[in-house]
């Protein structure tokens, strides 16, 4: 894989001797969830099996260390399908893409492995399901995230109408008792969700919701993991892509609750000055972060400081997504 960035600078021992010791508190779960695990294999057995160059519309998650790993590999990373031979496999990434680019390829007759996380699928059958019985959807995301753009693709135009926050609830212009349902991105700030759903459900008493909350479990179960350590800590790391949805997320849960977060993609962009009189600092990583990234930051902070690494637990993920049948069979 793509080689780190140059290790910071060691201190002496007598410098790192006259330090505070830093107590890091590391976040579990944390890092690569199912969907993200499946989404790289996709690429990987495709790679495998129809050889180099796979093509993969758009990042297969958002993570430069990712991306780069599998770029080395053979991947070739476009932004839309008319970038992709005819000849050449195509990965489409687990953020999902609008019911057109499936179609596209298949009048293209292109070869197509969809490596859409499973539970951004079921929000795309949930879509299509409020439409058959005849209600608008009120889609609660952020306008320009990938998978806000594949799952309102999912729907005829003006079928689907997009809400990030209680204002823009404010400025829906449905009438009470106009059929509606809504539905979320499963990469949002549990918190911030549940406001905007209690704002709609306010407004609109007879909206229908999912039988269960769409936010992943991952995206959940990682912010709850946060809650449990920033209260303990003067700062909180996040290793995350500035465009990763679930890593902006956790930043913004630890300063929710009044400690600071730092996002950073790798170990070479902490700014030791940050930890001027942190005792104690928390550390986690967003859905598309791999382990390795994690013991990088921890690798660098031990140059400065004497480490007590502690893990905070706040749950034990066992989630598994079967890969495609037809890289199996």
């Amino acid at each position: 894989m793509n080689a780190p960035f140059p290790e910071a600078a060691p201190a002496d021992e007598a410098a790192l001797a006259a330090r505070p010791p830093l107590n890091l508190l590391i976040a579990a779960p944390r890092g690569f969830c199912a969907g993200v695990d499946r989404a790289i294999e996709i690429v990987e057995k495709a790679l495998e099996r129809y050889g180099s160059p796979v093509y993969v519309r758009h990042e297969i998650v958002h993570n430069k260390y990712v991306v780069e790993g599998l770029r080395e590999k053979g991947a070739i990373f476009v932004e839309e399908l008319d970038e992709v031979p005819d000849d050449a496999p195509v990965v489409f990434s687990a953020h999902g893409v609008p019911k057109a680019v499936p179609a596209e390829a298949r009048r293209r007759k292109l070869l197509y492995v969809d490596a859409t996380c499973p539970l951004v699928s079921k929000v795309h059958r949930q879509a299509e399901r409020q439409i058959e019985k005849g209600r608008h959807i009120i889609f609660i995301g952020h306008e320009g995230h990938p998978e806000v753009i594949g799952t309102m693709g999912q729907v005829e135009p003006g079928q689907m109408t997009l809400v990030e926050t209680i204002e823009d609830v404010d400025k829906l212009p449905f009438d009470p008792d106009e059929e509606l349902a809504y539905l979320t991105q499963t990469t949002l700030s549990v918190d911030d969700t549940r406001e905007v759903i209690e704002a709609l459900e306010w407004r609109y008493p007879n909206i229908k919701g999912p039988r269960a909350e769409d936010i992943c479990y991952a995206t959940s179960n990682r912010q709850a993991a946060v809650k449990e350590l920033a209260h303990d800590c003067e700062l909180v790391l996040v290793i995350g892509s500035p465009n990763s949805s679930n890593a902006l997320r956790l930043v913004e849960v630890s300063e929710r609750l009044g400690t600071p977060a730092k996002l950073i993609q790798r170990a070479a962009e902490i700014d030791f000055a940050w930890l001027e009189g942190v005792k104690t600092l928390g550390l986690t990583a967003g859905a598309s972060a791999p382990e390795i990234l994690v013991r990088e930051v921890v690798d660098a902070l031990r140059q400065h400081r004497t480490i007590q690494e502690r893990e905070i637990t706040a749950t034990v993920e066992k989630m598994v997504f079967k890969l495609p049948r037809q890289l199996t069979e």
